[in-house]
């Protein structure tokens, strides 16, 4: 997983850490601190995580993209 700070550094956007992105519900769908650990959630309309990645390497769940449902 890219960090969104590499991606804001390649589009010449300065950032303050934490990055914090969160959905129109108010859940938290991506966070990033200054020591290079981000991680992001996908959530259901019910307010449900269906998924989590980690820049550590833990995932849980399917991301929307790989889901056929």
């Amino acid at each position: 997983m890219k960090p969104l700070s590499e991606t804001y550094k390649e589009l010449g956007i300065a950032s303050d850490f934490p990055i914090e992105i969160s959905d129109a519900k108010g859940n938290a769908t991506y966070y990033e601190d200054s020591d290079g650990f981000c991680c992001k959630c996908e959530y259901d309309s019910n307010g449900n995580q269906t998924y989590f990645e980690s820049s550590d390497g833990h995932k849980r769940g399917t991301p929307r993209s790989l889901n056929t449902n």
